[in-house]
Formats: structure tokens, sequence, C-alpha cells
């Protein structure tokens, strides 16, 4: 399945369903379900702009979004217009392109994992069950179990 690094407070504020787009340099031909990931650095200005002063979960999957279209930028008024939806800071740098996100949820147990850039594919347990939506349920019971006699 692919995954995407998300900073924190942001993988958390895209789980919530309180960011619906995420800004970033480059595009992706990707849509579909996608994993995200919590590296370990958190952006403390942002949880300070945002008043986000909760424990942030790092270096693990927390959740898993739907991508189903990206926004192509020409103008910074036009991020700025969007600001509500991806609630980044001012300082936009060179952010072109915003990946719009649905259907948000979170994992119940976070899995431990290194992050990389940009989309990259974690395997998780393979089962014979076809169904896209069971095995999602599936994988997520799996490491719940897995990993609540861990933390």
């Amino acid at each position: 399945m692919k995954c995407l690094s998300v900073s924190q407070p942001f993988a958390n504020l895209i789980i919530s369903g309180k960011k619906i787009i995420e800004l970033r340099s480059w595009s992706t031909n990707f849509r579909g379900e996608f994993l995200i990931h919590a590296p370990i650095k958190i952006r403390n200005d942002d949880c300070k702009r945002l008043k986000i002063n909760e424990k942030l979960v790092t270096g693990a999957i927390i959740g898993k979004a739907e991508l189903y279209q990206v926004k192509k930028y020409d103008s910074i008024k036009e991020v700025k217009i969007d600001r509500e939806l991806h609630l980044s800071s001012k300082e936009f740098r060179n952010k072109t392109f915003g990946f719009l996100l649905k259907n948000p949820r979170s994992l119940r147990i976070p899995i431990p994992w290194k992050g990389q850039l940009g989309f990259f594919d974690v395997d998780l347990p393979k089962t014979k069950t076809k169904n896209k939506e069971i095995v999602s349920e599936i994988i997520d019971e799996e490491y719940r179990y897995q990993w609540v006699g861990r933390h």
C-alpha cells in the first residue's frame, strides 16, 4: 500500500478531518487510499500557531486517507484562498500543488515505521481476501492485536 510522510501536527489534522488539502511542491498521478506516516520531526512553530498542545505520535503510521484529486496553484493568492483547508503557515515557499483528501481515518494503534520522501510502498501482511475494504479492516485488526502488548 502507498504511504506518505506528513509532519506533525499536520498528520493529525489530516486524520481528524480538519486538513483536507496537503500542499506539496510536486504533483502525482497516484489516486486512491494511502497510509499517513508521521515522521519523528514535529513542527513546533505550527503547533503553537494552531494551538495544539497534545502529545503527538511520531515515527509511525497513524492513519489513512484517500487522495482523489491534485489541484494546481498558479499563484500565492490561490493558495491563500484555500488557507482554511490546508492550514499551512504564511510561508508557502514553492508549494504549487494541493493534494485533495477525503475519508480520513486513524489507526487505533500506530504502526512504528521509518518514513521516506514522496509516496513509498509499505508491505503489509498479505491476505487471500480480494475485497479491499475487508483487507483494510483485517490489517487494522492484525496490527491492533500485534502492538497492544508493546505500548
